[in-house]
């Protein structure tokens, strides 16, 4: 029987190898059907390729360090090594954040109906709404982390006690001051401020769609029920990634404050809380191509050219 630490080495390696293959294949997906299929190209298909780049970027930043400290490697990062490190997944993560929001917002305005004053005016101007959405989101989250940089330095002491921010390699330079958690409470003040917003555009698609679906089955009309076949299935894409979204970013908040507040560090947790933070990563591109078309193409084709063989 293999050692609990083998397993969780071969956990975090296959987590790490499953992410990136599974983002990198869905980004190669959006720039082939970009270039050769672009009658299947759409506007959200340019926050889908914007979310993919940033999940690649949270795994690789968050899950590196932890397999190099599950294969025992010591003094792996110095000052400028844990800014970069950490400066990169905290912006990546509030990144992921922000754009999963402007996902399921961009889906409420598109599955609002026309007649609505606010929609109306919104929907000619989506692309531009888009762009200026994710410029302010990558200059909000650089604002905000930018200001760590100064507060994060490589661990000297292995048996620290206090609260504060510290892993295996880094901590944040005031570890163990009562006033070091005013900085975290911005970055939770942030988060929920995004996350208030998916919660509310998730409850407003799941009322479209009960309603939609109720008006359906009301006058029995099949045109009806298939007239908004393409949105409900986005939608229904965007209400699983919001909801995997929102119930793991839970978790991890819970483990994060209690390993921020607590005497005691525990290394294990740390790197259990890094697999967490990388599991909406992980399983988003996996996600994002059950509605893919250029996929369903191929699956299609690959079922009639089995049928025709066999």
């Amino acid at each position: 029987m293999l050692p609990s630490d083998t397993i969780f080495q071969i956990f975090l390696i296959f987590q790490f190898c499953l992410g990136v293959l599974g983002n990198a294949s869905l980004l190669m997906l959006y720039i082939y059907s970009f270039f050769f299929k672009p009658h299947f190209k759409k506007l959200i298909d340019s926050v889908f390729m914007h979310l993919t780049i940033i999940n690649m970027l949270t795994i690789i930043f968050t899950l590196i360090k932890d397999i190099m400290l599950s294969f025992g490697v010591s003094n792996f990062l110095d000052d400028i090594g844990c800014k970069a490190v950490l400066f990169s997944f905290r912006v990546s993560r509030g990144l992921s954040i922000c754009t999963t929001s402007v996902l399921s917002t961009f889906q409420v305005i598109t599955i609002t109906p026309s007649n609505s004053k606010l929609a109306s005016w919104l929907k000619p101007r989506l692309s531009t709404w888009i762009f200026y959405s994710l410029l302010c989101s990558w200059l909000i989250n650089l604002l905000i982390y930018g200001y760590m940089l100064d507060m994060i330095v490589a661990k000297t002491n292995k048996t620290q006690v206090g609260h504060g921010y510290s892993d295996a390699y880094c901590q944040n330079k005031y570890f163990g001051n009562q006033n070091s958690g005013s900085f975290f409470s911005l970055i939770i003040t942030h988060d929920l401020f995004y996350v208030a917003i998916m919660m509310w555009a998730s409850l407003y698609m799941v009322t479209f769609l009960y309603r939609h679906c109720k008006r359906a089955q009301h006058f029995h009309s099949p045109s009806l029920s298939s007239q908004l076949s393409p949105e409900r299935k986005a939608t229904h894409s965007i209400l699983s990634l919001v909801s995997c979204f929102v119930l793991i970013y839970w978790l991890n908040n819970s483990i994060t404050l209690y390993g921020f507040y607590t005497n005691e560090k525990i290394p294990r947790l740390e790197s259990i809380n890094a697999i967490l933070s990388t599991c909406y990563p992980t399983i988003c591109p996996f996600l994002l191509m059950r509605n893919n078309k250029v996929i369903l193409q191929f699956t299609s084709s690959f079922s009639v050219l089995r049928m025709s063989c066999f």
